[in-house]
């Protein structure tokens, strides 16, 4: 065993980590605090937590390495471990899956797959009925993008903030919902192109759940998951009025607009909100000289100018005008 303070990056087996987990356990929190960002030790960390029964903080630890390093197989064997022994069946099953699409030829996920097959198709048990049906349970969600952002609307009615938990990596969103009644609701995506995780927010309000994420460039979409294409296709103005889906039907989009905007009409709205909804109100009135002027204006500043006056900004570039307290930065 390499020693933590040592030059040398310290190895974990899992033979090591089985023989003493506690040991373990501290050695690997001594080795987080001089490499917080290593996800290899999150993994490993999560197994000495599943040995210990502390399935909880090995869920959390897993799911930090998969932050720092989405495709870790091994993040989801172990993530999968946890949430079996806190008998969330369905979630488990779903990271042993996405660890056998990363890592086909370890022989455990087909196992931990076929127990947690077993557990769920069980009619033996209450709980297990009762954890079955609430598995079942979906949610809708929908995207649309900007210039800069790509949205995603999640259609969860009234739940508490504090029970809403999103993590951003690069390439990755995941989000868990935690009801009243026990249940959970999870949506993880691979992104199609990358995001800036510290410039990404989301919103709960009393409808919907609002994520928004920065783009780290200004290019147009495709889709919402996947592997992006080589060629990339630029954001322009005339691309800003078509709303992709992530889903493999097509949308009634001016249907699903009026549904949003009646759900949003008992909210209220305040800051940056309500003046985007000015802004978008401005855009959806004006005429094609407003549009392109807004397009213009918005997409030449950096998003730093708006201007509704063509016979203005038609005529010159665009300057980069970012408040007084503020510093542009191009990311």
């Amino acid at each position: 065993m390499t020693d933590v303070a040592g030059s040398q990056t310290a190895q974990f087996s899992d033979s090591y980590i089985t023989e003493n987990p506690q040991r373990s356990l501290e050695e690997l929190t001594k080795a987080l605090e001089e490499k917080s960002d290593d996800a290899t030790y999150y993994s490993q960390r999560a197994y000495a937590h599943i040995l210990l029964q502390n399935y909880n903080d090995a869920v959390l630890d897993a799911k930090r390495s998969l932050e720092l390093q989405p495709n870790n197989a091994n993040a989801f064997l172990r993530k999968g471990e946890a949430e079996f022994h806190l008998k969330n069946y369905s979630t488990a099953q779903d990271s042993f899956k996405q660890g056998q699409t990363l890592n086909s030829s370890e022989s455990s996920f087909s196992s931990w797959i076929k127990k947690c097959e077993e557990m769920l198709n069980s009619s033996s048990c209450p709980e297990l009925q009762s954890t079955n049906q609430k598995k079942t349970l979906q949610y809708r969600h929908d995207w649309y993008q900007t210039e800069s952002q790509v949205v995603i609307t999640v259609m969860i009615k009234n739940v508490q903030k504090e029970d809403v938990h999103i993590w951003f990596t690069e390439r990755q969103l995941s989000l868990n919902v935690n009801f009243p009644s026990g249940e959970n609701y999870n949506l993880t995506l691979f992104l199609f192109h990358s995001i800036v995780p510290e410039q990404s927010t989301f919103k709960v309000l009393s409808t919907k759940i609002e994520i928004k994420m920065k783009k780290t460039e200004a290019i147009r979409w495709d889709k919402l998951e996947g592997q992006a294409e080589h060629q990339i296709k630029h954001f322009t103005p005339e691309s800003m009025h078509k709303y992709p889906s992530s889903s493999h039907y097509t949308k009634n989009w001016d249907k699903l607009v009026v549904d949003i905007k009646e759900e949003e009409k008992n909210e209220k709205l305040e800051g940056d909100a309500a003046l985007n909804q000015l802004f978008q109100q401005i855009y959806s009135d004006g005429n094609d000289e407003v549009k392109r002027a807004m397009n213009k204006s918005f997409m030449e500043s950096g998003g730093t100018v708006l201007s509704t006056n063509w016979s203005d900004v038609g005529k010159r570039k665009v300057d980069v005008n970012p408040p007084d307290d503020m510093e542009f930065k191009k990311f």
